[in-house]
């Protein structure tokens, strides 16, 4: 799958170093209009989950997961941001870019004193293209300690060199961890996690909770608290429909804190959004958590339906390699995705694959902007042409001709020395390609793939 670089800032305000991070044709029938926008809106998606997302102006995602403090009146939450480099605004600084962001978690009751924590934190790269990053680039995590009840929860990302700022906000219950308990699982990158309660957890949260699809292990960090020694919890991810789609058990080695891991591995659970859940039985009672998480097949476009995805890349370039996925029994479907994955990527030194996201990025385009009647745009022929052959060079409006029969429009690209007609015969705005257009159209693209 991809490999991934992390900017990390932990509690302490001190900027690790980067390091390597392995993430996550023409269908058989037309789909009837497969929503794009809602496929590629990662928002929705985070926001359903509960997740704190930001607003186009500054993007990230967040989350609160809660763990015991050292007194038991108090509660230890850690607040998880992800962004992308190309959230924030980047500048020169000798041979070095640099960004600088502000953040603010509040947690204020409906009554009593608010609890604010800011950070002011640097994001350096030596390359410009570092700064042009999409993908998950820098994490920030912050603990604090809060006391149970009920909270409006706010999260503020500022641009520290630019206008931008973006904020979240959600009422959430902070927990009492008196007794015997479970904390929140928290899906983690790295760390060891904690032997005491008056210790900060070493860990490197996963603020997405996002596992691609056929991609890396996503892995979950647990406490359990004044638990019997060998207390074991049953460990299930339940799906969308609430069925079981993976069930193992771990153990614990009981006292005031106890922890232990739990990894999902690729292709132990179908694609969607999903919840890890962790039960046990102890003193007579049932005691449970859960968080949720999404099997996507990337995480960048949050697509998790198989057969939307194949709907979708039915211009992509390498349909014979789509032929094998879309023949693929579900059991070998992540095995192929991943080959497919670095057979596609252009530049595999870098976190993304820059053929698919230029493909999926022209889709957005065509389905916004050549919409036709019914017709979604990526699926009208001038959406089919610009997904496969870029932006025109030229666009002639023709419609005003009255020695033409029909409405038309036409496309020229200079550098393929072609010329593409787009007739509405039945005037309700749908355009064709004329039959001779469509012929040199399937020329040139078949001479483009060739060069390719």
């Amino acid at each position: 799958m991809t490999r991934r670089r992390a900017v990390w800032a932990l509690c302490s305000a001190v900027m690790l170093a980067c390091g390597p991070w392995q993430r996550v044709g023409a269908p058989d029938r037309t789909p009837p209009g497969v929503g794009i926008t809602q496929l590629f809106d990662a928002s929705t998606i985070y926001r359903s989950m509960g997740f704190f997302v930001g607003g186009p102006a500054l993007p990230f995602v967040g989350t609160v997961r809660y763990l015991r403090a050292a007194t038991p009146d108090s509660t230890l939450a850690l607040c998880a941001l992800s962004l992308a480099n190309t959230a924030l605004t980047f500048r020169r600084d000798a041979n070095e870019f640099v960004a600088e962001y502000h953040v603010e978690v509040s947690f204020r009751p409906d009554t009593g004193p608010s609890r604010l924590v800011t950070s002011d934190q640097a994001v350096r790269v030596r390359a410009f293209k570092e700064t042009l990053r999409g993908d998950e680039s820098i994490i920030f995590q912050q603990f604090v300690t809060v006391r149970p009840g009920v909270y409006h929860v706010g999260v503020l990302v500022r641009d520290r060199n630019g206008p931008n700022l973006s904020r979240g906000e959600r009422v959430d219950t902070v927990p009492s961890f008196t007794g015997q308990g479970i904390g929140n699982p928290i899906p983690y990158y790295d760390g060891t996690g904690r032997s005491n309660l008056a210790e900060l957890p070493k860990l490197v949260a996963n603020p997405r909770a996002t596992l691609p699809f056929g991609g890396d292990t996503l892995r979950f960090y647990l406490e359990g608290y004044g638990l019997a020694p060998g207390t074991r919890l049953a460990v299930s991810a339940v799906d969308g429909r609430g069925a079981p789609a993976w069930q193992d058990t771990v153990a614990l080695s009981g006292g005031d804190l106890s922890h232990t891991t739990v990894a999902l591995l690729p292709g132990r659970v179908p694609l969607g959004r999903a919840d890890l859940v962790v039960a046990a039985v102890a003193g007579g009672g049932s005691l449970k958590a859960e968080t949720p998480f999404v099997v996507s097949l990337s995480d960048q476009w949050i697509i998790t339906n198989f057969d939307q995805m194949l709907s979708l890349l039915r211009y992509f370039d390498r349909q014979d390699l789509v032929a094998k996925l879309r023949s693929a029994p579900p059991d070998q479907r992540p095995g192929l995705w991943r080959d497919f994955w670095k057979t596609t990527d252009p530049v595999p030194m870098t976190p993304e694959n820059e053929a698919l996201d230029e493909y999926f990025r022209r889709v957005q385009i065509a389905n916004q902007r050549f919409q036709e009647s019914a017709d979604p745009g990526w699926l009208t022929d001038r959406g089919e042409v610009f997904i496969t052959l870029g932006e025109p060079d030229e666009v002639v409006d023709l419609r005003g001709d009255v020695s033409r029969d029909a409405m038309t429009i036409r496309w020229n690209y200079i550098q393929l020395r072609v010329s593409l007609l787009f007739r509405d015969e039945s005037g309700f705005g749908r355009f064709r390609l004329t039959p001779s257009s469509r012929s040199e159209y399937q020329r040139v693209l078949a001479r483009v793939r060739r060069m390719q």
